[in-house]
Formats: structure tokens, sequence, C-alpha cells
């Protein structure tokens, strides 16, 4: 598996500068180097270099960029490849080396979530799930990172035809649910703490596409004697990584 220390920087901002234009359409240099916290001096040559192979073409001289012909080729090429479970396999597998617990890809279809794709960890004793399951959105890892998209408007509805408890932990009033929510939005990810099943502790992180809507989440779960207060900031912060290795295969803006 290969890892940040084995890529090339420049081609690495390279395809940053290209999937800003996939997700955002035509942009002149300054707004493009902003975009993807780039110098502008770094993307114009870049820019330059896309532009000579056809990957990005310029309207005039000082005008936006947009992507050229030859992208639209290589577009052509991986239309079979969206299988978001597929790219995200070998991130799933690297991530449950890394933590020693259990790693679930997810997917929501607006009213519960499906787990897709798992990894195991190392551990004698870890979570279990399957593939094919589901489960509720607001008591889960997965389905609150879905939840944090939602408009407030769409969420309201959701509690106001009453929210399932599955433990005496679980959020079943509004106000609750939505102070967790702003703090998955604020932090980057979001934990279910003996939520949907008592002794299980639960972590997840956004899987993004392309137009930066949340196509998965990435989650590990474990015992509570291991999923601590303590441990979470620390596991949490591989599942972030994990994620947005796994949003950039999907096509999201890797910044930077």
């Amino acid at each position: 598996m290969r890892n940040d220390a084995s890529t090339v920087q420049s081609v690495d901002r390279a395809v940053s500068l290209l999937q800003a234009l996939a997700a955002h359409g035509p942009a002149g240099l300054t707004e493009l180097s902003a975009g993807v916290r780039i110098h502008k001096a770094t993307a114009f040559r870049l820019l330059a270099t896309l532009e000579a192979r056809g990957l990005v073409q310029q309207d005039g001289e000082r005008g936006r960029y947009r992507l050229g012909p030859s992208a639209a080729q290589l577009a052509a090429g991986a239309a079979g490849a969206k299988d978001v479970t597929a790219l995200c396999r070998p991130l799933c597998a690297q991530l449950a080396e890394e933590v020693g617990d259990t790693v679930n890809l997810v997917v929501s279809d607006g009213v519960q979530i499906t787990t897709v794709d798992q990894a195991a960890g190392g551990s004698i004793v870890a979570s279990t799930d399957y593939v094919g399951r589901r489960g509720p959105l607001h008591a889960t890892a997965a389905g609150k990172v879905f939840l944090a998209e939602w408009p407030a408007a769409r969420l309201a509805e959701l509690c106001g035809g009453g929210l399932e408890r599955f433990t005496d932990r679980t959020l079943v009033d509004q106000r609750g649910l939505e102070e967790d929510l702003r703090l998955v939005r604020t932090r980057g990810w979001a934990a279910a703490q003996e939520e949907h099943e008592t002794g299980l502790v639960v972590v997840g992180a956004p899987v993004r596409a392309a137009d930066g809507t949340v196509a998965a989440a990435m989650t590990v779960g474990g015992p509570t004697y291991r999923m601590t207060p303590e441990a979470l900031p620390s596991i949490a912060a591989h599942v972030v990584a994990a994620a947005a290795r796994a949003s950039w295969r999907l096509g999201a803006v890797k910044p930077g």
C-alpha cells in the first residue's frame, strides 16, 4: 500500500487543479490557486503543462481555464470505475490495520444506512457487523455523518416522526440530536457511544464525491474499553485521514 510519502507533489497538485475544474467549472488562475491552496506561480506552471497535453484549455491569453478534450478522453476510459466500494476497499483495509478494529464503509438511502464493505482489524474482540446490515440514521456514527449534511427542515421532519430508542444513551429528542450534529460539523467526525448497541462505540467520517456531497461514511467500531473518550480523538484522526484519501479517489478536491 502506497502512502503520502511515496507521492510526487507536482503530480498531486496537478490532479487537485483538475479536480477543482471538474467540480466547480471554469476558473481563472487566481481563483484556482486560492481554491486548492497552491502558490499562484506554481499553479501557473502546472496549468501550462496540463494545457500542453490537452487536459485543460484556456479561453484567450488571460482567460479562464476549463477542462480540455484529453480530460474527457480519460474520463471515458474510467467510466466503469465508479464503484465506491471498490475504490475505498484498499483504504478500509489499511485503516483496519492501523487501528486494529473493524472498519465499515456505509451508504445511506436517506431513510437508513447500509454497510456495503467491511475490513476486520487484528483485535481478538471486535465489533459484530456484516455487509448488507441496515441501521438507523440517528443512533449510528455513519448515520450522523449523513444527517450532519441535512437541512434543518428535513431533520425536523425526521425527528417529528419519532426517533426510536435502542439503548438508554440513544438521542431521541431533536434538540439533543441537533447539538450532536453541530459537533459533527465542527470537528469533522461523528461518534455513537453505545447509542445503537450497548458496549459498542463507533466513530465515522464522510467520504465525499467530486461535487462535495457525502457518498459514504467510513467508520471504526470497537468495545467501550478500547474506544474510550481519551482514545477517540486519536482514532478519529485516523478515520478522518482515511476518509479524506477515499474522497480524493472519488474526485473530491485535495487542497494544498
